[in-house]
């Protein structure tokens, strides 16, 4: 006589996914195979994802990807292996995007806001501060600013609000008559002739008017010709409304001269 193997025919009934052992003669054990979980006879899947997220990370979303086998990926917002996932503020770098004169705020995943500091205006993207402040930052701009700085001329850091026309930096550079003013110390009625105090007159304000009374005290004639506004007949605006937190800039191609 020969012992019967249990196993010998279609796995012992066992599942496809359990290993058949042979115990005593005519008798067997199903085991179900590893990654798998049942009596034998029937075998299913572990999925690992099923219990503490798999070892996943919470802000982590496991995925099964074979028999008691997972992936862990970070959620959208969050970076890391999965295991670990740290949260992204989006304005830890470069202050989100927004101006280095505004305060970047984590709303919520992938979502930030800009807000302008105080004392500056603008959309968080742009932020301005006062008209003196910003002749600075403008290279058309700043040779009047630096100017104004040298005959400590503070008016424009004032509350305003005040119009400023400001001839660019390359005028001021190449124009004569600029250091004969310095020497004969007159330069600063020169710059207070660029100035209007008590008014913020964006371009199209000035369109509706013909004549403003400078800060030195002397009449700015406006005029209009070839699609341009004029300042007493010669100086072209040509930048505009660049507005500040106490008024607003208008860049001139000539120097006014009271």
């Amino acid at each position: 006589c020969s012992a019967i193997d249990a196993c010998e025919s279609n796995n012992g009934g066992c599942s496809s996914k359990a290993e058949c052992r042979r115990t005593t003669p005519g008798n067997r054990a199903c085991v179900c195979s590893a990654g798998y979980t049942g009596d034998g006879i029937v075998c299913l899947e572990i999925n690992p994802c099923l219990v503490n997220n798999g070892g996943c990370d919470r802000n982590a979303e496991c995925t099964q990807t074979g028999p008691n086998q997972a992936v862990c990926n970070c959620l959208r917002g969050y970076s890391g292996d999965g295991k670990t996932c740290t949260y992204i503020s989006l304005c830890s770098q470069n202050n989100g995007g927004c101006s280095e004169f505004a305060i970047c705020n984590d709303t919520e995943l992938t979502e930030r806001t800009c807000t302008c500091k105080p004392n500056y205006i603008g959309d968080g993207f742009k932020c301005r501060g006062n008209i003196f402040q910003e002749l600075l930052r403008n290279s058309n701009t700043s040779r009047f600013y630096f100017h104004l700085e040298a005959l400590s001329i503070r008016d424009l850091s004032g509350p305003g609000p005040f119009t400023l026309f400001v001839p660019r930096t390359d005028v001021l550079n190449s124009d004569p008559r600029v250091k004969d003013w310095v020497a004969k110390g007159v330069m600063a009625q020169v710059l207070r002739y660029h100035v209007v105090a008590c008014a913020s007159l964006l371009y199209k304000d000035l369109a509706a008017i013909t004549n403003i009374t400078s800060l030195q005290g002397d009449l700015i004639h406006i005029s209009y010709s070839q699609n341009s506004l004029v300042l007493n007949n010669k100086a072209e605006i040509v930048l505009s409304d660049t507005v500040g937190t106490n008024g607003v800039i208008h860049v001139i191609n000539q120097i006014l001269v009271p």
